[in-house]
């Protein structure tokens, strides 16, 4: 079953010989883009959809989320925008509720906030264990992610649980040992949080040189909290993404512009935690790859918007809003390695969003606003 949109007022195709298109309009053939271009030059197909001058993009990649995990931390969140500094040490608490969790529990968990995000408009979802900590509860988290969304990412090295806390070289051993060996046939990559309060570089390399004999492939949670060696081990060992970014000198920047691992950036977390933005125009200029995601997790960025991100990214972050919106999907999709997501040209994944505007840049333009009027994921037309 051939489809065709027609009377698209601003297609963002993020393919660099179609651009931006005015008047535009798209063909899906099953699962795949068949063709984009003008509304004057469209094939036939079997069924056409007329959008009504509204703007299309590609579905939004969102290529960091932890939505394996059970409870609530309403009581941190409310302390913390009482005053109290954000700390990596609340993730102890949703790994205790977690661990009581049926996995029917966690799998409901996941599908609310992956139907949440389709609304938004996020068609590519990757999600991190982390809030098991034990090799039943690190291997049923990735089992569980799979089942829900598109990418799947061992993260066994989130923190030191606490009954590992006076031996942290013990849990290291149990995150390249056992853990691994279950956790590996559920994902396709190994992720590590390289900071202070989680993991020091010299632990950090071992998880992911461990992740990377096993098979998958490295990504890190790098210099959230502070400097730190996380980017530049991201960048050393090829890296598919060095997450957060926060906090970055002239060399970790200098890292990132000389080698393939792009920088995601979270301006959830720093919403959510009255923390300082990252500097997206620092690295932009300098030629570094950029992402957009939103970290949903209970504790430090509760939200699955990536139009929130994008308006946050154009405030806050110094980004234009046809960066900020590059970045939440063809960026995503960089940070994922995926060539079929992110763009809208003939070949890839016919994952598209109409907006209720004439632009994309409306994404910035009206925030907290829901302009997402129909997405489709795979050719298939979804239910909002």
């Amino acid at each position: 079953m051939s489809v065709a949109i027609t009377g698209i007022g601003s297609l963002l195709t993020n393919d660099p010989e179609l651009g931006t298109i005015t008047d535009a309009a798209v063909v899906f053939d099953g699962d795949r883009v068949a063709w984009a271009g003008p509304a004057a030059r469209v094939p036939a197909a079997d069924e056409r959809v007329d959008a009504g001058g509204r703007a299309a993009l590609p579905g939004f990649v969102d290529s960091h989320s932890h939505l394996v995990f059970a409870g609530d931390r309403t009581a941190e969140f409310n302390a913390r925008m009482s005053g109290r500094p954000y700390t990596a040490g609340g993730i102890r608490t949703t790994v205790a509720a977690t661990r009581a969790a049926t996995d029917a529990d966690l799998s409901a968990n996941v599908a609310r906030y992956v139907r949440e995000a389709l609304r938004q408009g996020t068609t590519t979802i990757e999600c991190k264990s982390g809030y098991g900590l034990t090799v039943e509860d690190e291997e049923r988290s990735l089992r569980i992610a799979g089942e829900h969304t598109d990418e799947v990412t061992y993260l066994g090295a989130h923190v030191v649980p606490p009954e590992y806390a006076e031996d942290p070289d013990a849990y290291v051993a149990l995150v390249t040992g056992p853990m691994l060996e279950a956790c590996a046939p559920h994902a396709r990559w190994v992720d590590v949080f390289c900071e202070r309060g989680a993991f020091d570089g010299d632990q950090a390399r071992a998880v992911l040189a461990a992740g990377v004999k096993a098979g998958l492939v490295p990504r890190v949670h790098a210099n959230q909290l502070g400097p730190g060696p996380g980017v530049r081990l991201a960048v050393e060992l090829g890296a598919a993404s060095a997450d957060h970014c926060t906090h970055l000198d002239d060399a970790d920047v200098d890292a990132l512009a000389s080698g393939s691992t792009v920088a995601t950036l979270l301006p959830g977390a720093e919403f959510s935690t009255r923390s300082p933005y990252p500097d997206a125009r620092r690295l932009l200029d300098a030629g570094v790859t950029v992402a957009l995601s939103t970290d949903c997790n209970p504790g430090s960025s509760f939200t699955s918007s990536m139009p929130f991100c994008v308006a946050v990214a154009v405030r806050e972050m110094g980004m234009t809003p046809d960066e900020a919106v590059t970045a939440a999907t063809l960026g995503g999709a960089r940070a994922l390695r995926r060539e079929d997501v992110g763009r809208l040209s003939p070949g890839c994944r016919a994952d598209l969003v109409l907006l209720d505007a004439p632009s994309h840049v409306h994404l910035a333009y009206r925030p907290g606003v829901p302009l997402v009027s129909a997405v489709w994921r795979a050719g298939v037309r979804l239910p909002l």
